[in-house]
Protein backbone atom coordinates (compact mmCIF):
# COMPACT_ATOMS: atom_id res chain seq x y z
CA UNK A 1 0.00 0.00 0.00
CA UNK A 2 1.10 3.22 -0.86
CA UNK A 3 1.70 6.14 1.52
CA UNK A 4 -0.90 8.86 1.84
CA UNK A 5 0.00 11.66 0.04
CA UNK A 6 0.24 15.46 2.40
CA UNK A 7 -2.89 16.66 0.88
CA UNK A 8 -4.61 13.08 2.19
CA UNK A 9 -3.11 13.58 5.78
CA UNK A 10 -4.03 17.14 5.78
CA UNK A 11 -8.20 16.71 4.73
CA UNK A 12 -7.84 13.80 7.63
CA UNK A 13 -6.47 16.03 9.99
CA UNK A 14 -9.05 18.41 9.20
CA UNK A 15 -12.13 16.31 9.42
CA UNK A 16 -10.62 15.17 13.21
CA UNK A 17 -10.40 18.70 14.23
CA UNK A 18 -14.13 19.69 12.99
CA UNK A 19 -15.86 15.93 14.50
CA UNK A 20 -14.00 17.68 17.98
CA UNK A 21 -15.48 20.94 17.35
CA UNK A 22 -18.61 19.56 16.65
CA UNK A 23 -18.80 17.19 19.26
CA UNK A 24 -17.49 19.36 21.79
CA UNK A 25 -20.64 21.72 20.95
CA UNK A 26 -23.06 18.85 21.18
CA UNK A 27 -22.25 17.23 24.30
CA UNK A 28 -21.41 20.88 26.66
CA UNK A 29 -25.40 22.16 25.37
CA UNK A 30 -26.73 18.65 26.25
CA UNK A 31 -24.67 18.13 29.65
CA UNK A 32 -22.95 21.29 30.49
CA UNK A 33 -19.06 22.17 30.85
CA UNK A 34 -17.91 20.68 33.74
CA UNK A 35 -19.89 17.04 32.96
CA UNK A 36 -18.10 17.14 29.95
CA UNK A 37 -14.81 15.35 29.72
CA UNK A 38 -11.88 15.61 26.90
CA UNK A 39 -12.87 11.95 26.86
CA UNK A 40 -16.38 11.99 26.31
CA UNK A 41 -15.35 14.57 23.65
CA UNK A 42 -13.18 11.91 22.04
CA UNK A 43 -15.56 9.31 22.04
CA UNK A 44 -18.03 11.28 20.72
CA UNK A 45 -15.76 12.51 17.89
CA UNK A 46 -14.47 8.99 17.58
CA UNK A 47 -11.34 10.01 17.63
CA UNK A 48 -8.28 9.60 19.45
CA UNK A 49 -7.86 11.26 23.35
CA UNK A 50 -4.31 12.02 22.72
CA UNK A 51 -5.71 14.50 19.30
CA UNK A 52 -7.55 16.82 21.29
CA UNK A 53 -3.94 17.59 23.01
CA UNK A 54 -2.35 17.82 19.56
CA UNK A 55 -5.30 20.65 18.52
CA UNK A 56 -5.84 22.75 21.36
CA UNK A 57 -3.91 23.50 24.83
CA UNK A 58 -7.28 22.59 27.10
CA UNK A 59 -10.54 22.32 27.57
CA UNK A 60 -11.47 26.25 27.59
CA UNK A 61 -9.73 26.79 24.48
CA UNK A 62 -11.34 23.97 22.67
CA UNK A 63 -14.68 24.88 23.67
CA UNK A 64 -14.02 28.39 22.65
CA UNK A 65 -12.72 27.19 19.10
CA UNK A 66 -16.12 25.47 19.03
CA UNK A 67 -18.57 27.80 19.96
CA UNK A 68 -16.65 30.18 17.54
CA UNK A 69 -17.42 27.84 14.34
CA UNK A 70 -20.81 27.07 15.74
CA UNK A 71 -20.98 30.88 15.43
CA UNK A 72 -19.42 31.46 12.27
CA UNK A 73 -21.84 28.73 10.26
CA UNK A 74 -24.76 30.14 12.28
CA UNK A 75 -24.11 33.54 11.01
CA UNK A 76 -22.70 32.76 7.54
CA UNK A 77 -25.96 30.59 6.79
CA UNK A 78 -28.18 33.76 8.22
CA UNK A 79 -26.13 35.85 5.19
CA UNK A 80 -26.80 33.31 2.53
CA UNK A 81 -30.21 32.53 2.97
CA UNK A 82 -32.61 33.16 0.32
CA UNK A 83 -33.54 35.03 -0.92
CA UNK A 84 -29.90 36.36 -1.15
CA UNK A 85 -28.75 40.06 -1.04
CA UNK A 86 -25.98 42.34 -0.97
CA UNK A 87 -27.57 45.07 0.98
CA UNK A 88 -25.72 46.20 3.90
CA UNK A 89 -28.87 47.22 5.74
CA UNK A 90 -30.19 43.40 5.58
CA UNK A 91 -27.25 41.56 6.54
CA UNK A 92 -26.08 43.71 9.50
CA UNK A 93 -30.21 42.92 10.71
CA UNK A 94 -29.51 39.13 9.79
CA UNK A 95 -26.25 38.99 11.99
CA UNK A 96 -27.86 40.63 14.59
CA UNK A 97 -30.87 38.02 14.54
CA UNK A 98 -28.12 34.94 14.21
CA UNK A 99 -26.39 35.69 17.19
CA UNK A 100 -29.40 36.61 19.58
CA UNK A 101 -30.84 33.37 18.11
CA UNK A 102 -27.71 31.50 19.52
CA UNK A 103 -28.16 32.87 22.96
CA UNK A 104 -31.67 32.02 23.03
CA UNK A 105 -31.37 28.13 21.42
CA UNK A 106 -28.42 27.07 23.44
CA UNK A 107 -28.26 28.97 26.52
CA UNK A 108 -25.68 26.72 28.41
CA UNK A 109 -23.21 26.90 25.56
CA UNK A 110 -23.23 30.50 25.36
CA UNK A 111 -23.56 31.08 29.16
CA UNK A 112 -20.44 28.90 29.56
CA UNK A 113 -18.37 30.34 26.29
CA UNK A 114 -19.46 34.16 27.90
CA UNK A 115 -17.88 32.63 31.22
CA UNK A 116 -14.75 31.41 29.69
CA UNK A 117 -13.94 34.73 27.91
CA UNK A 118 -14.22 36.42 30.91
CA UNK A 119 -11.96 34.70 32.62
CA UNK A 120 -7.94 34.81 32.05
CA UNK A 121 -8.20 32.93 28.66
CA UNK A 122 -10.07 35.78 26.61
CA UNK A 123 -10.52 35.59 23.11
CA UNK A 124 -8.60 32.54 21.43
CA UNK A 125 -7.28 33.70 18.62
CA UNK A 126 -7.82 30.63 16.36
CA UNK A 127 -9.09 29.84 12.87
CA UNK A 128 -12.79 30.06 13.57
CA UNK A 129 -12.45 32.93 15.93
CA UNK A 130 -11.05 34.74 12.42
CA UNK A 131 -13.33 33.33 10.72
CA UNK A 132 -16.25 34.54 12.83
CA UNK A 133 -14.47 38.02 12.87
CA UNK A 134 -14.15 38.41 8.47
CA UNK A 135 -17.52 37.71 8.53
CA UNK A 136 -18.81 40.76 11.00
CA UNK A 137 -16.06 42.85 9.54
CA UNK A 138 -17.64 42.39 5.76
CA UNK A 139 -21.06 43.07 6.87
CA UNK A 140 -19.88 45.91 8.75
CA UNK A 141 -18.32 47.31 5.23
CA UNK A 142 -21.67 46.38 3.29
CA UNK A 143 -23.15 48.33 5.99
CA UNK A 144 -21.58 51.18 5.12
CA UNK A 145 -18.85 51.60 7.63
CA UNK A 146 -16.17 53.97 7.40
CA UNK A 147 -13.60 52.31 9.81
CA UNK A 148 -14.48 48.81 10.47
CA UNK A 149 -11.06 48.35 12.45
CA UNK A 150 -12.89 50.62 14.89
CA UNK A 151 -16.84 49.45 14.02
CA UNK A 152 -16.10 46.08 14.26
CA UNK A 153 -15.06 45.71 17.97
CA UNK A 154 -18.12 47.95 19.07
CA UNK A 155 -20.13 45.51 17.44
CA UNK A 156 -18.74 42.98 18.83
CA UNK A 157 -19.20 44.22 22.62
CA UNK A 158 -22.63 45.32 22.11
CA UNK A 159 -23.59 41.96 20.45
CA UNK A 160 -21.55 40.57 23.73
CA UNK A 161 -23.62 42.51 25.75
CA UNK A 162 -26.80 41.42 24.43
CA UNK A 163 -26.26 38.07 24.82
CA UNK A 164 -25.23 38.39 28.24
CA UNK A 165 -28.47 40.37 29.24
CA UNK A 166 -30.39 37.14 27.29
CA UNK A 167 -28.41 35.06 29.58
CA UNK A 168 -28.20 36.53 33.39
CA UNK A 169 -29.29 34.31 35.70
CA UNK A 170 -32.90 35.17 37.03
CA UNK A 171 -33.60 38.62 35.56
CA UNK A 172 -32.76 37.72 31.29
CA UNK A 173 -33.77 40.96 29.79
CA UNK A 174 -36.26 40.37 26.58
CA UNK A 175 -34.89 39.48 23.40
CA UNK A 176 -37.38 41.59 21.31
CA UNK A 177 -36.27 44.53 23.57
CA UNK A 178 -32.62 43.49 22.92
CA UNK A 179 -33.12 43.27 19.33
CA UNK A 180 -35.33 46.79 19.35
CA UNK A 181 -32.01 48.32 21.61
CA UNK A 182 -29.67 47.33 18.42
CA UNK A 183 -31.66 47.98 15.94
CA UNK A 184 -32.41 51.62 16.94
CA UNK A 185 -28.86 51.80 17.61
CA UNK A 186 -27.72 51.03 13.62
CA UNK A 187 -30.94 52.72 12.17
CA UNK A 188 -31.94 49.32 10.99
CA UNK A 189 -36.24 49.03 10.16
CA UNK A 190 -38.16 46.42 12.23
CA UNK A 191 -38.79 44.60 9.18
CA UNK A 192 -36.06 43.43 8.17
CA UNK A 193 -33.76 40.38 9.19
CA UNK A 194 -36.04 37.90 11.19
CA UNK A 195 -38.18 40.17 13.12
CA UNK A 196 -40.34 38.56 16.05
CA UNK A 197 -44.37 38.71 15.36
CA UNK A 198 -46.01 42.03 15.87
CA UNK A 199 -44.52 45.67 16.37
CA UNK A 200 -41.29 46.35 18.63
CA UNK A 201 -41.63 46.93 22.41
CA UNK A 202 -42.26 50.46 22.26
CA UNK A 203 -45.37 49.78 20.13
CA UNK A 204 -44.12 51.75 16.76
CA UNK A 205 -42.40 50.72 14.32
CA UNK A 206 -38.89 51.41 13.35
CA UNK A 207 -38.22 54.11 10.64
CA UNK A 208 -34.90 53.94 8.42
CA UNK A 209 -32.29 56.30 8.85
CA UNK A 210 -30.70 57.22 5.82
CA UNK A 211 -27.01 57.00 8.08
CA UNK A 212 -24.09 55.03 8.53
CA UNK A 213 -21.59 54.37 10.59
CA UNK A 214 -18.91 57.26 11.29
Amino acid sequence: MSPRSASVNEELRRRSRERLLQATVELVDQCGYEATTLGDIADRAGCARGLISYYFPGKRQLLQSAVHRLMHRTLEAALEREPRTEDGRERLARAIDAVLGLAVDHPVLMRTHMAGILQAEGFVQGPEQQRLASLFRDTLRRYGSRDVDTDYPLLRALLMGAVFAVLLPGAPMPRTRLRAELFQRYGLDWELGVPPAGLPPDGTPHRRRDQSLK
